[in-house]
């Protein structure tokens, strides 16, 4: 009975931190790029898209199936860095629990 109370205690405790994490992801920011840095895009830690930046050169006519590819890319690699991020801000917040394998956090 003791050892299920210090569970529901850890498991209070790290409901709370996770609470707290996700607070503070809205002020993380990830930032992707293609083309050699000729487009950028910033995602928030909630995954929202808060910015594009286009290289002027990259606007001419009959190119905008390649522009939407470098947009792609980037936001891609914005939010893959966004994820790991968490990742890590998640095993941070649960070392030492024993948290079985396979368990994704945040639920």
């Amino acid at each position: 009975m003791k050892d299920i109370m210090g569970l529901m205690k850890q498991a209070r405790e790290m409901q709370a931190k996770m609470q707290e994490m996700q607070e503070g992801l809205a002020e993380v920011e990830a930032e992707g790029t293609s083309g050699g840095g000729m487009v950028t895009v910033t995602l928030s830690g909630k995954g929202a898209m808060k910015a594009v930046s286009i290289d002027p050169s990259l606007v001419k006519e009959g190119e905008g199936d390649i522009l939407e590819d470098l947009i792609l890319a980037a936001h891609n690699q914005a939010k893959e860095r966004l994820e790991d991020v968490i990742a890590e801000k998640t095993r941070e917040l649960t070392a030492g629990l024993p948290i079985p394998p396979g368990m994704k956090l945040p639920f």
